[in-house]
């Protein structure tokens, strides 16, 4: 029979690679660790860790163990902080992983409404590009993820369920007011991590030809800079652009491209309170009205 405890030092040891650091997060002794992780191999009729010169690694069965391991733990530690949340939502903590756009412009305004409603919650952040608020989520790290499906991309759901939020133009971002893709056909573009390019591709597809991307990077400042300076034009979606606008830049929405973000839970409904509560501020903060840039 697998208990809490043995699942807590397989996904401690996982993390750490190391029976000494598992056995230092846990405040456990390593005899302590050894122990257990010998118990749950004995439940499981299966070897997980093997020793590899001085340290250990586990085996496959190991890691397919540890996965699970850490996203039970991770359920169950969320479960505790939702049911601190459930009385009342006088105390508690609520968590929330998000790409940057979304932190830096919808996310403050809900944080400011979701502590005037409820004090005594307190919201943790973290920033994360979508594929890693995800994996948050199924691990139970974090109880709300807010991430973003380009316009036309199918909805994988794989347990997550979505909450539309709000819809994003995206905008060419270039040196000269009134300018089209189209116009750029040859010109050296600027791109995003390769997860985010097939939205530059995708927008350069419909016009007919594929951009030659020159430079890689995922800050919109020093992605706005290298346009500014000459080196090569971009999209950006219309939150990058609230949240910082450079000087020497014209931008251009470009129709009917645009991400459709949403707020992602994990889980059987109903949603826990915080939960609820959480997601309604970024609705209502995400419905303000947006500003249009020239």
């Amino acid at each position: 029979m697998l208990n809490l405890v043995q699942l807590k030092v397989l996904a401690a040891v996982a993390r750490h690679g190391s029976v000494t650091e598992a056995a230092r997060e846990l405040h456990y002794s390593q005899p302590s660790v050894s122990h257990h992780l010998s118990r749950l191999e004995a439940a499981t009729g299966a070897k997980l860790v093997q020793r590899v010169g001085r340290g250990i690694r586990l085996t496959p069965e190991g890691e397919l163990l540890a996965r699970r391991a850490a996203e039970i733990v991770g359920r169950v530690d969320a479960a505790t902080g939702e049911l601190a949340a459930q009385v009342g939502l006088r105390t508690g903590r609520i968590r929330l992983a998000a790409n940057a756009s979304v932190l830096s412009t919808i996310v403050p305004k809900a944080a400011r409404t979701l502590a005037a409603a409820h004090p005594g919650l307190a919201l943790g952040i973290a920033d994360r590009h979508p594929v890693e608020a995800l994996q948050m989520l199924r691990r139970g790290d974090a109880d709300v993820a807010l991430v973003f499906r380009h316009a036309h991309a199918p909805l994988e759901d794989d347990g997550f369920r979505l909450v539309h939020v709000a819809d994003d133009p995206i905008h060419l971002v270039s040196r000269h007011p009134d300018d089209k893709v189209a116009h750029h056909r040859d010109s050296p573009w600027i791109s995003g991590c390769e997860r985010c390019r097939s939205e530059l591709t995708a927008v350069c597809a419909t016009h007919g030809f594929t951009p030659r991307i020159d430079s890689v990077c995922d800050d919109m400042v020093v992605v706005q800079a290298l346009v500014a300076a000459g080196l090569g034009v971009t999209t950006l979606p219309g939150l990058a652009l609230r949240a910082h606008r450079g000087a020497g830049i014209h931008t251009t929405e470009i129709p009917g491209a645009e991400r459709r973000i949403y707020a992602a839970t994990y889980g059987t409904p109903p949603d826990p309170p915080a939960t609820a509560a959480l997601i309604e501020a970024i609705r209502e903060a995400a419905a303000e009205p947006k500003r249009r840039w020239p």
